[in-house]
């Protein structure tokens, strides 16, 4: 085998119905020096007995393979006991309802080799409907072959499917030495990818490079009522807090961004219900930490009047 070693991790959580196109998506790669870390989050279907039925044909392929079940904990410290494992000189993290394109590796790989000034490379990619069929692309937007994406991520103004990504192991060593990112539920792609992003910029490749499957039972992409999206902004900010201490940039000024986002987010959830306390709450929030813009003081004036 020639190359360094690309170490595959995947949390699952009764992914049965998806399984046999991810591992098939694993042992199609054109790049052959891999390590697949599998973990299997206490799931109660049929997961483990077809994770543990491609271990000899990855094998056999050259790929070493590593299935590991821990009790139910969600996706971060799923993702957490795989950090402790990997070995490669890469990392990159697809979700177990997903597929890398057969060259998704290779060219990571080719463009971190090729471009030794950067640790962190993204490709483009598809969502795919998986009632219609239909297709677009992850990102529409234009572009730059290097990017400072850190902001951008802070604000979620750009993407941060797993798949999409592929970073150095010092890169992740300088963010996580310990190698272990905080536990939640959700946001563990923000909790490595910001990070990173502190540290060095992101190189771009322009290929669709990872499809991203939406079903219906999907946690990112299910519908919630407006109650459930207050919450799961406090949660998410939370969640970009603790990534912010593992930053190398000023971590006050980037704070207090996350935290007028997170407001101005709920702001306008909650002009659409209605909801004048939590208007008001977020209006002073987003003053404490960054400023209100007129538009947004005329539309909390309108709803308080109507």
């Amino acid at each position: 085998m020639s190359g360094p070693l690309v170490s595959i991790i995947t949390p699952c959580y009764n992914g049965e119905a998806f399984l046999d196109r991810y591992f098939e998506s694993i042992l199609s790669q054109t790049y052959s020096n891999l390590e697949l870390i599998f973990i299997n989050d206490g799931s109660t279907d049929r997961t483990e007995e077809i994770a543990l039925s491609y271990r000899e044909p990855l094998e056999k392929k050259g790929i070493r393979y590593i299935y590991e079940y821990q009790e139910n904990a969600g996706q971060a410290a799923a993702l957490n006991r795989g950090l402790k494992l990997f070995t490669g000189d890469y990392l990159t993290w697809p979700d177990s309802d997903d597929v890398m394109t057969p060259d998704c590796i290779e060219k990571k790989v080719g463009f971190l080799r090729n471009n030794p000034q950067v640790e962190m490379v993204r490709s483009n990619g598809v969502y795919i409907n998986e009632e219609t069929g239909e297709r677009r692309r992850i990102s529409c937007a234009c572009h730059k072959v290097y990017e400072d994406i850190l902001e951008d991520l802070l604000l979620v103004h750009t993407y941060g499917c797993s798949g999409c990504y592929m970073i150095s192991k010092s890169l992740l060593l300088m963010c996580y030495p310990d190698r272990n990112i905080y536990e939640s539920r959700t946001g563990q792609n923000w909790q490595l990818l910001v990070p990173a992003a502190s540290y060095t910029l992101c190189g771009y490749i322009d290929d669709d490079l990872y499809l991203v499957f939406e079903h219906g039972d999907s946690h990112s992409r299910k519908k919630r009522t407006i109650a459930e999206m207050y919450e799961r902004w406090n949660s998410f900010t939370e969640i970009l807090i603790h990534a912010l201490e593992h930053c190398k940039s000023n971590q006050c000024i980037l704070n207090n961004m996350v935290r007028e986002n997170c407001a101005r987010q709920i702001f306008y959830y909650a002009v659409d219900e209605r909801n004048k306390a939590v208007m008001r709450a977020c209006l002073k929030a987003m003053n404490r930490y960054g400023k209100v813009t007129l538009k947004e003081y005329c539309l909390y004036l309108k709803k308080i009047f109507e």
